[in-house]
């Protein structure tokens, strides 16, 4: 496997370091190789030094991997002229297609609850934010919005047929794959279809994708009652599907609910590629002092080796991404792992380490057998 290690800014070394240690341990116990490294230098601290947010040659290099993984890229102090952080992952994103945002959300025993109700310990569910179109069109590359003067400003929120319909084929697809592991199966599609018309074309192309997967129940809801469900009854969703910038606020509010971003792991797919990230930000206040909690970037290897399963058409690698997951649930309902961001007592290297020996100490998985 080809890896584009894309370590960032700030505890993005950390975490991205953290991950790669323990998908290479998934990997020697499910009998595979480590995989090859392609380290590409981006991100804020890269921009302040050369005036680019990566290197040259550096996006044709994550094109041809197998999978990029990216710990965390920008710098609050460091921006462009126009008061914007910078963000070259949101060009790779647009660059390559990465239409599916895929967005797990899951409570862990002794993790964090924010909400009182019993039913909140079994929260699990995916946001499936679409990621190169929405509100977001203007900010994956400059000079896209329509209006900049000191009077006023116009950015672009895009829906198109194409990046839509496949985007809900995906959303239909995951749903089914959930429902053959035991999940509810059940799909909401989030938008403000009474309000704008683009996102009325969001959920028109939804039905018209619906017509294909008769066997995946669905539901609706706008993106204001949406938020409000997410704190009332989060348990009752499964998977949903929105527009990009309501797809990035639904996920954060819902990371909240289940301990904090240092759990919120990010796979982003497109037809020919996949990304990989822990959804939090940089973090540079706690960058090199072992405080990070490695959790969501870890988790987001797990997606990328369930991915690559796929891709490369070897089911052994989704193996060793169940063993990455066996190990931070059991890890959580043994409460031995206690990161420094829910007040416990382990840092990076501590929460690394006992995931180490947890999936040393574990029989494999059985090797998948593909149809």
């Amino acid at each position: 496997m080809r890896i584009a290690l894309i370590k960032g800014d700030g505890i993005g070394v950390d975490v991205a370091e953290a991950t790669m240690a323990i998908v290479e341990a998934a990997l020697a116990k499910v009998g595979e190789q480590a995989p090859v490294y392609d380290e590409i230098l981006s991100g804020a601290g890269y921009y302040k030094e050369t005036g680019v947010d990566i290197e040259p040659g550096g996006e044709e290099r994550a094109e041809a991997a197998d999978a990029i993984f990216l710990g965390a890229i920008g710098l609050p102090s460091i921006r462009h002229k126009d008061g914007t952080e910078i963000s070259p992952h949101l060009r790779l994103r647009d660059r390559f297609g990465l239409y599916a945002g895929v967005r797990p959300v899951k409570a862990y025993p002794n993790a964090p609850q924010r909400l009182a109700d019993p039913r909140a310990a079994g929260i699990d569910l995916i946001i499936l934010r679409e990621s190169t179109e929405g509100l977001f069109y203007s900010a994956a590359a400059h000079n896209r919005s329509l209006v900049v003067n000191d009077d006023e400003v116009q950015d672009i929120l895009r829906i198109t047929r194409k990046t839509t319909t496949k985007l809900h084929d995906f959303a239909f697809n995951l749903a089914r794959k959930r429902r053959e592991r035991g999940k509810p199966g059940h799909l909401t599609c989030v938008d403000k279809a009474n309000v704008f018309t683009s996102l009325a074309f969001f959920r028109k192309l939804f039905d018209e994708v619906k017509e294909r997967h008769p066997d995946v129940p669905v539901g609706y809801n706008y993106v204001d009652a949406q938020a409000l469900d997410l704190v009332r009854k989060p348990w009752e969703f499964d998977v949903m599907v929105t527009e990009n910038m309501f797809g990035d606020i639904l996920s954060d509010l819902a990371g909240g609910l289940v301990g904090g971003m240092g759990m919120a792991a990010c796979a982003e797919i497109g037809d020919a590629n996949g990304l990989f990230q822990p959804a939090h930000g940089s973090a540079p206040d706690i960058m090199g002092q072992d405080k990070a909690n490695p959790l969501a970037a870890i988790l987001s290897g797990a997606l990328m080796l369930d991915y690559l399963a796929e891709k490369l058409e070897r089911p052994v690698l989704a193996d060793a991404a169940d063993l990455i997951n066996g190990a931070v649930e059991h890890g959580f309902e043994e409460n031995a792992l206690r990161p420094m961001e829910f007040g416990g007592d382990m840092g990076t290297k501590a929460v690394t380490n006992q995931l180490l020996s947890r999936i040393s100490n574990r029989m494999p998985a059985k090797t998948s057998v593909s149809a």
